[in-house]
């Protein structure tokens, strides 16, 4: 147990030592919350992937779903497993790395070189824990914002994400209208649902009932609230999928067994691989940016920043989108993309609309899905040329 809890610590120091680029921002450059805090001492953690051109106008900027992270396109230094994105991002792919120069960074608040609750706080030289102030997605779009600028970047040819990377793709346009020339929010909504509320709050309570949470003091305890974690991973990935794809893939088998051994065991082929998903969770991320990243995702509501209007958050915008969702999806479902659409052409934007049929749930935006891929390749294409950017390898 001893080893197991050494290399779990180990994964969260990335937290302060992370395997990628980091920019650090000091009182000149504070961070001002939605919650009226105020960062005066933070990072950021970064991957790029590609070149800035000449011109500064072919960067693309990648933002990651609840959990992810900056590694989109690289080996993960944690998991040492392939990125979450290389689907998507690398050379030839839609996200076309020989021509477009690719961002990624950690979330404010997460657990992966980015400034979290896991992070040093300067002023104590403890983990900040609950210490840290609660953020939102805006306030993620802000942290971003001051990146983008240290690379030399004024406009980004496009905003990318999928999930809470689509609200923050949404963000982006409404609080950086003239600097998003196109995007792409995918399986997304412009406000978080009262179910799906109610899904992070049984993983955040399945956390701080796990007895080694200690109020969310455990690093400097040298505990880890796995199980607690573990549950919350088991209980969000079933909203990752659909029943069909859950149906097709596991139906009622029995997990290496003839017959019904009437235990507990993981005596179903579905309740070993959602111990699976809990268990190899608990290795990359924190226990407490788990509590801080879902409840981002509850405040978000972009209409409720516009008196209510979400077409009046993009009203005026210049920014070509890309709406994406999936017909299985119902955790953020094709009627949210939908509304999403409605308000931007309320809004005048000029807009494109995919509803993509699969039976692979939410998490379809994260797999080979070649309907997807050509849907991606060809508005970004299309982007590209009215940005005037040159063809790939000219």
């Amino acid at each position: 147990m001893t080893i197991v809890l050494s290399q779990k610590l180990n994964g969260l120091r990335e937290t302060d030592a992370p395997h990628s680029f980091v920019a650090h921002f000091g009182p000149d450059h504070a961070l001002d919350l939605d919650s009226g805090a105020r960062l005066d001492d933070w990072t950021i953690a970064y991957q790029t992937y590609g070149t800035l051109n000449a011109e500064r106008s072919n960067a693309v900027l990648v933002c990651h779903a609840l959990t992810g992270d900056q590694h989109v396109a690289n080996v993960h230094p944690v998991t040492g497993k392939p990125g979450w994105w290389s689907s998507m991002v690398g050379p030839g792919r839609p996200i076309d790395t020989d021509r477009y120069f690719v961002i990624c960074s950690n979330v404010l608040g997460g657990c992966m070189g980015t400034t979290g609750p896991a992070s040093r706080n300067a002023a104590t030289g403890r983990p900040y824990g609950l210490d840290f102030p609660v953020v939102t997605i805006a306030d993620m779009a802000r942290a971003q914002a001051k990146l983008i600028d240290h690379l030399g970047v004024d406009t980004l040819f496009c905003v990318v994400g999928g999930s809470m990377g689509g609200m923050q793709v949404l963000q982006w346009v409404a609080s950086y209208p003239e600097r998003v020339f196109s995007a792409m929010p995918i399986a997304t909504a412009a406000k978080h649902s009262s179910q799906n509320i109610a899904f992070h709050e049984v993983g955040r309570q399945a956390v701080m009932a796990d007895p080694d949470w200690r109020k969310g003091r455990y690093l400097d305890e040298g505990v880890i609230p796995t199980k607690g974690l573990a549950v919350a991973r088991m209980a969000a990935h079933i909203t990752y999928l659909s029943d069909e794809a859950l149906q097709s893939k596991f139906g009622r088998k029995l997990q290496d067994r003839e017959a019904r051994a009437f235990s507990f065991d993981a005596e179903f082929q579905i309740e070993n691989y959602l111990r699976y998903q809990g268990s190899s969770f608990v290795d990359r991320f924190d226990p407490n940016s788990y509590l801080y990243v879902t409840r981002a995702c509850d405040y978000f509501d972009l209409a409720a920043d516009y008196d209510g209007s979400l077409a009046r958050a993009f009203q005026g915008a210049k920014t070509r989108f890309c709406v994406v969702s999936f017909s299985s999806d119902w955790l953020y479902p094709t009627s949210a993309s939908r509304a999403i659409v409605h308000a931007l052409n309320a809004g005048g934007a000029s807009v494109s609309f995919v509803d993509i049929e699969t039976d692979r749930g939410h998490d379809a935006f994260l797999l080979d899905l070649p309907e997807f891929e050509a849907t991606s390749h060809g508005f970004l294409a299309a982007a590209a040329r009215a940005r005037g950017l040159p063809e790939r390898g000219t």
